[in-house]
């Protein structure tokens, strides 16, 4: 059934939507299967989305018709597709009056995912109205939170220097405390890896007082405060809440320096939700783990890794994991760093629309995957800041010397990219730096040919 003279109207001006106010604006890449019109299907996918069904039926009345969803742009050889969702489509919650993810993704990317005559269809932006964002909760707290807990200015506060404890897996309560104490002596923050939580070789409730003693021990020796990022994912609500509040009585007082990091993408917005409400002074650490099986540039349905972010400042994420934008082991590209502007600054250009945030908090660009102290002078470069948490497991655990030179290894990178210093002179005066040389060769022979003879360092 041909549904485009109700569910597309190509003569709407974007702009005109844009000023309006009403509408959530959703651009894809669509194309349909062979056979199909493109302009059809489009109206179809948008039908979906929206009021539709296959065929017509009795209790279809004007107002329905007036919340339609509605195709005003396509352009099928660059499957180009963009359509005007209206505010009022959308559920609310009965508690505050306030929008929720879950129905927003429900209809921009539910069944329209399955329908036979897609043959795929991926979100690539949304443009949400001043009104969308007034209904959002978006972050409670941000990384100034984060500078003032560790004395540092609360705007331009830095580099945070980060760790995984690694192995992922495996670590009993004693060794994985220490991994946390030694890390400590040298860096700032230390998350769990996604998976870790309460395995049976290693009891939260066992854990989490060594580590909160291992966050003491570090603090007094060095004199610095330290940051922990506690797992509380789980399936169920009251499961989550109940890790929470144990970890922040344990932790007492030293729980501002608990973040805590919830598996958003697998556990679903939700969780996010409830972390973000049930917490609201702790930072939340949103990691997205099995995000790649929809957001990979491999995979032609879902929604790109720019949505996710997106949608997790919305959502109230403090921070979430961004990639390393081609420096680092995961897929990525230099250009991804639009990802890290969209989330942090107040307003922003997307891939097709330009954003305003009015005031809402940023989210944090986490920087994870394989990245060490060789690696961040050129990220730092092609991000243009060093305002990030950057969590290396192996950048730090990997260190020929110890975890805490490590760290001290990723901080010197960073100074060395603030001096605009050269990385190869730099490491002459800084030695954890130089040590990250021979901890990791083969970046350095990639990175920085000839630097045994120019460093010195024959490890």
């Amino acid at each position: 059934m041909d549904q485009s003279s109700r569910y597309a109207d190509l003569s709407l001006r974007e702009e005109d939507l844009i000023a309006g106010g009403k509408h959530i604006l959703v651009a894809y890449k669509m194309k349909p299967k062979a056979g199909y019109g493109y302009l059809a299907s489009a109206a179809h996918f948008a039908a979906e989305s929206s009021t539709g069904t296959n065929v017509e039926v009795s209790t279809t009345d004007d107002f329905t018709k007036g919340v339609d969803a509605l195709v005003y742009h396509i352009d099928e050889a660059t499957e180009d597709m963009r359509i005007a969702y209206p505010m009022e489509l959308f559920d609310r919650n009965i508690l505050d009056g306030r929008m929720m993810i879950v129905s927003f993704l429900t209809l921009a990317i539910g069944n329209n995912q399955g329908m036979g005559d897609i043959a795929h269809a991926k979100m690539i932006d949304i443009f949400f109205p001043p009104r969308a964002i007034q209904l959002f909760d978006g972050p409670a707290r941000d990384i100034s939170d984060l500078w003032r807990i560790l004395g540092r200015p609360i705007k331009d506060g830095g580099y945070i220097a980060g760790t995984i404890i690694k192995p992922k897996l495996g670590l009993r309560p004693e060794p994985f405390a220490e991994a946390a104490y030694q890390f400590w002596l040298g860096g700032d923050f230390i998350k769990n890896d996604e998976p870790q939580g309460n395995q049976v070789f290693s009891p939260l409730k066992k854990t989490i007082p060594l580590v909160a003693d291992a966050m003491k021990r570090a603090m007094d020796k060095t004199g610095q405060p330290k940051l922990f990022s506690a797992n509380i994912t789980a399936d169920d609500h009251y499961e989550m809440c109940a890790r929470a509040d144990y970890i922040l009585g344990i932790f007492g007082p030293d729980a501002d320096k608990v973040a805590f990091l919830v598996d958003g993408f697998v556990g679903g917005p939700g969780m996010i939700t409830t972390a973000r409400r049930q917490y609201p002074g702790q930072y939340l650490h949103y990691h997205r783990a099995g995000h790649g099986m929809i957001t990979s540039p491999s995979a032609l349905r879902g929604y790109t890794a720019f949505v996710l972010a997106k949608i997790s400042r919305l959502q109230g994420a403090s921070g979430i994991h961004v990639g390393t934008m081609g420096y680092g082991k995961m897929e990525g590209e230099n250009d991804d760093r639009n990802i890290a502007y969209m989330i942090e600054r107040d307003e922003c250009q997307g891939p097709v629309y330009y954003q305003k945030w009015y005031g809402m908090k940023p989210t944090t660009p986490i920087i994870s995957g394989g990245m060490n102290a060789l690696r961040l002078p050129g990220f730092f470069e092609n991000l243009g800041h060093g305002n990030v948490i950057n969590t290396a497991g192996g950048g730090a655990y990997g260190h020929i010397d110890s975890p805490a030179a490590g760290a001290i290894s990723l901080r010197q990178a960073y100074e060395c990219w603030k001096a605009k210093a050269d990385p190869i002179e730099w490491a002459k005066e800084h030695k954890e730096f130089a040590g990250a040389f021979a901890s990791f060769p083969q970046d350095a022979d990639q990175l920085y040919p000839g630097w045994r003879d120019k460093v010195g360092v024959h490890r």
